[in-house]
């Protein structure tokens, strides 16, 4: 099987690194958090699709968070997290949900067209309710508009594992069990993992898991069975909002972009992206998020690094050192002959 042995060079091409001559475009997910209504239906697609199995539906005193974090059992994971802010703007008025398949322009456009038919009926950029792709609802015994309604919010994300240009999984697998895919994706080989634990500690952001009962690595393929059959993956067909959105990785991040500015110029200000930047200590991710807090929030980490990244000028220190110590010793024995 092929295996990545890239040098964490500049290229954003992590399959030709691999060492596949001929590949198509690199593949992704683009997670719009604005428009993550909680559903689940990702999880649940997920397991279904993949066989993943129970994983206990333990509430854990977390309110609807049944899963908790990304595991063995979890290869989608609902964040829900629960502020205490206004609402504000964020969830009133809001229109319908955008249509199309996952990532396409037709739902790109059909969001930007609602956005037009909500100025046009009367919204005040900057100050108008914000349109984040959920149909309106209100509380039981709110009253009209926002000052009547509770002091929080709800910030909700769905997880996954980030297929990182560089992943630190694949340089510390003893065994090749985790390969690199023609679509730059990473997947594990159960037949080939042996269970020693390394990719776990490798990953820096706590995805990879060891099953328990099991011992081996599991974690999101991608759904690579589909991708090789023209397919999307499960979780990204049964989203209902399309917040999260599948295709080549150089249009969502053009997508993304522009969403971003489209929430700033609404006044939502907070709104950022997580993991696109090809430039941070991953080489950026195959799976990025927009969020509209810190990252820490949603439990990720605000500036994570590979920690294999630094292996290339550890060896070679290390043949610096060894060479000198040999050059010593060579001079040593000669000055007793």
């Amino acid at each position: 099987m092929i295996s990545d042995n890239s040098l964490y060079g500049p290229l954003d091409d992590p399959a030709a690194d691999a060492g596949y001559r001929e590949h198509p475009p690199r593949v992704g997910f683009f997670t719009d958090t604005s428009i993550c209504i909680g559903c689940k239906a990702c999880e649940v697609a997920c397991k279904e699709w993949n066989l993943v199995p129970d994983d206990g539906f333990d509430l854990l005193g977390m309110s609807f968070d049944n899963t908790g974090m990304l595991g063995a059992n979890s290869w989608r994971h609902v964040a829900f997290i629960e502020q205490e802010r206004p609402l504000g703007g964020q969830d009133t008025g809001l229109l319908g949900l955008p249509t199309g398949p996952s990532g396409s322009q037709a739902s790109a456009d059909a969001a930007e067209s609602a956005l037009l038919q909500d100025e046009q009926r009367g919204g005040r950029l900057g100050t108008r309710p914000v349109n984040l792709g959920m149909p309106s609802f209100e509380l039981p015994g709110a009253n009209t508009g926002t000052e009547g309604r509770t002091e929080f919010r709800w910030l909700m994300s769905s997880d996954v594992c980030k297929h990182c240009t560089h992943a630190g999984c694949l340089d510390v697998c003893p065994t090749g069990a985790l390969f690199r895919t023609e679509f730059g994706t990473v997947v594990v080989q159960q037949d080939i993992c042996n269970g020693c634990g390394y990719c776990v500690s490798a990953c820096p952001y706590g995805v990879i898991d060891r099953r328990e009962g099991d011992g081996r690595a599991w974690k999101c393929t991608l759904c690579y069975d589909r991708l090789r059959d023209g397919l999307e993956p499960a979780c990204a067909k049964a989203c209902p909002t399309d917040s999260i959105q599948f295709g080549p990785l150089d249009e969502l991040r053009e997508r993304a972009a522009r969403r971003v500015d489209q929430l700033h110029d609404l006044g939502v200000t907070e709104a950022r992206l997580y993991g696109h930047d090809p430039e941070d200590g991953v080489g950026g991710d195959g799976a990025f998020f927009l969020l509209l807090d810190e990252p820490e929030v949603y439990g990720l980490p605000p500036d994570p690094v590979v920690p294999t990244r630094d292996l290339p000028n550890m060896w070679r220190y290390a043949g610096l050192a060894a060479s000198a110590f040999l050059a010593a010793a060579v001079s040593a024995f000669a000055r007793r002959g």
